[in-house]
């Protein structure tokens, strides 16, 4: 457990040393290679509160990524034309309120989808969320007002109140805080007692319900926590690319979550940071060499699979899962 720690600090300290050091070495492209992996990181992490603590596979979970990206390239565009959403309420580009409303659209849509998804198990709830999720894909693509298939162009950064948030080292702050209470949130979770009861209906759901507690409640309740989070960071998402693309919302986004918690660890606090950072430096250093960089991926992927279960946090740390 406390070598667990101890490597969690590392992998936290390294991620926001990096792109101090590339602030001084005039490089912000790496900075923004530091965001990319932190936004990515608080992405999985989301869906590591479904998948690592409650076992959930969900493989629709870009839908929430994708509606974090629309929730602030919608209301980013109606602030930059000065035209209303609906019923006389305009749009804004401070990015508290558009995280607000991103989180609480993904919540909202979280919850019926999980109450109908976790009447199944197993490869039915895999396949029910994905259909889901290609459901609310193929939306966005004949959505013309919102771009359609080219997607949607977020003309300036949004706004955080006493921050520029155009240079690339205050928004890579912003972002890191972020992260940073997503961890929080995870590790308090899952030591508290409904991470207890998410285990137990993982592991066991005849004994939870035996002793009065309905598993899918708190399934459910961590299915809508998990998109929340999820959301949010694909609201960062869209303003560090500063556009909102329908792929976003794809089954390959929600595949690519899937890697980085396999890639970093299921369940582990620092996992999804792991698997972001060897998914992006991959992407970066082999990107510009081959279009097949994926393939190297997939090796590690598979090696992982095959003889670290624990993923790169459990290489390093060892099989317990607290740090």
């Amino acid at each position: 457990m406390r070598r667990e720690q101890t490597v969690n600090a590392c992998l936290i300290l390294a991620l926001l040393a990096a792109p101090v050091l590339a602030q001084l070495a005039g490089e912000p492209f790496f900075i923004t290679l530091a965001t990319r992996v932190t936004i990515l990181a608080l992405a999985a992490t989301g869906l590591n509160i479904a998948l690592g603590l409650g076992g959930l596979v969900s493989f629709g979970h870009a839908a929430f990524f994708g509606i974090g990206g629309y929730a602030a390239g919608i209301l980013a565009t109606h602030a930059f034309n000065g035209m209303p959403l609906f019923l006389g309420i305009p749009g804004t580009n401070q990015m508290p309120v558009i995280w607000i409303v991103a989180m609480a659209a993904a919540g909202l849509l979280a919850l019926p989808i999980g109450v109908i998804s976790l009447r199944t198990s197993g490869v039915y709830f895999i396949m029910i969320t994905l259909a889901f999720a290609q459901m609310i894909f193929y939306f966005a693509i004949s959505w013309p007002a919102y771009g359609g298939e080219d997607g949607l162009s977020i003309y300036v950064r949004n706004a955080f109140p006493g921050i520029n948030t155009l240079k690339p080292m205050p928004f890579f702050l912003i972002c890191f805080s972020l992260l940073a209470v997503a961890l929080l949130v995870f590790s308090r979770l899952r030591d508290s007692r409904f991470g207890a009861a998410l285990e137990a209906a993982r592991q066991n759901p005849e004994r939870l319900a035996a002793v009065g507690i309905a598993p899918n409640r708190i399934r459910l309740a961590a299915f809508v926590i998990s998109a929340m989070v999820t959301a949010l960071a694909g609201a960062l998402f869209s303003d560090l690319n500063r556009f909102v693309s329908p792929s976003m919302l794809s089954w390959q986004m929600s595949g690519e979550l899937i890697v980085l918690i396999i890639l970093g660890g299921v369940g582990r606090l620092a996992g999804p940071l792991a698997g972001a950072t060897l998914y992006v430096l991959f992407e970066y250093a082999l990107g510009g060499i081959t279009e097949h960089w994926q393939l190297f991926l997939g090796l590690i992927l598979l090696a992982v699979v095959l003889f670290a279960r624990g993923g790169v946090i459990g290489m390093l740390a060892g099989r317990a899962k607290h740090g």
